[in-house]
């Protein structure tokens, strides 16, 4: 990887090109980092555009999209150009990533002489890096390299990827959960299970339907497992919550009281997949590894390790401790901010 010259006058938009940009385009949030100045973009992963195909302009994206969602009328609606961490629409993530990478990077020059990294799932296909990799590099990024997600999560926690001890990392988002156990520039064993956390919204809004005759948007789901999977209600599983919608046989609004614990009911199959979809990575790792493990525990990561349970049910599973990051939302972000100062990380587990 060759770095740029630095300029005489420090600061700026050099800054981007010093440190590079680290990039997370999950399913349900992107988050861009710069290295240096910090986090350029923090917003939901979603699109309303004007037109069709390669011809399709972005009208809003992000918050500004999100807030539409549910409000478009018949034929209009906003778009998520990424499934389970991968793109799902060529032409929505061209059209997507090239609106975040000029909101974050907004200059045509210092875009075309930045070097990115972006994190992809462990368990995503060379076909699907490809297609991240070709994305990215139509929009006009000038070196594009693909890291999986818990290399540059465990990056991004403090941790090195080229340290002599095996690191054993999950990684819950809202459209994939995997584990990886890397080790001295190596990625030793991994398991992927494609549902998430809207797998577990998915589970909410079916049981307020079916149980509760009661019509809720995806986004008042989301809300409804955030507040009934915090600490508060992991704690307190008799607390009730309220949560509007439409009544599925008079058609009229109704706001319904639920439980903290019926939601937790609800979840608790899908935090149970998730898990064992996961726990047989422990049976393809070296034995002498598995030292390491037992000490050092495992690291939680992803907007997904906040759900009740899940911490819980890894340390049950896999019988070692569990470590929370501090910034687990977008510590993958972050990371990949860092390997584009560590030519050595790239070399040993990106692809380019």
């Amino acid at each position: 990887m060759r770095s740029p010259a630095a300029p005489e006058a420090a600061g700026g938009w050099w800054e981007v090109l010093m440190s590079g940009v680290g990039l997370d385009p999950g399913t349900a949030r992107t988050v861009v980092h710069d290295g240096d100045g910090g986090f350029v973009f923090d917003e939901p992963s979603v699109l309303l555009t004007t037109g069709h195909g390669r011809r399709a302009l972005p009208v809003l994206i992000g918050l500004e999209a999100e807030a539409l969602t549910g409000r478009l009328p018949t034929g209009r609606e906003v778009q998520r150009p990424f499934r389970h961490g991968v793109v799902a629409d060529l032409d929505a993530a061209r059209t997507y990533l090239r609106a975040v990478v000029r909101r974050a990077v907004p200059r045509p020059w210092a875009r075309t002489r930045a070097t990115a990294v972006i994190g992809t799932p462990v368990g995503a296909t060379r076909l699907e890096q490809r297609a991240l990799l070709e994305v990215a590099d139509e929009v006009g990024i000038g070196q594009v390299y693909a890291l999986v997600s818990p290399v540059a999560a465990g990056l991004g926690c403090g941790i090195d990827p080229l340290d002599r001890r095996a690191h054993l990392v999950v990684d819950i988002g809202a459209g994939t959960a995997e584990i990886a156990a890397f080790c001295f520039g190596d990625v030793l064993a991994h398991r992927s299970h494609r549902s998430g956390g809207d797998v577990m919204t998915g589970a909410l809004l079916g049981h307020l339907r079916g149980h509760h005759r009661l019509s809720v948007p995806a986004a008042t789901a989301e809300a409804l497992k955030c507040a009934a999977t915090g600490e508060d209600g992991a704690r307190d599983g008799g607390r009730d919550l309220s949560v509007q919608g439409r009544d599925t046989a008079s058609g009229r609004p109704r706001t319904l009281t639920l439980p903290v614990g019926e939601v937790l009911e609800v979840l608790a199959p899908v935090t149970a997949s998730v898990v064992g979809g996961l726990v047989g990575c422990l049976d393809d790792l070296p034995v002498q590894v598995l030292d390491d493990v037992l000490t050092d525990g495992l690291l939680l990561v992803g907007g997904g390790s906040l759900s009740a349970g899940i911490a819980r049910s890894l340390e049950t599973a896999f019988g070692v401790p569990v470590k929370h990051a501090e910034n687990p939302t977008t510590c993958v972000a972050e990371g990949a901010a860092r390997a584009t100062l560590r030519p050595e990380v790239l070399a040993a587990y990106a692809q380019h």
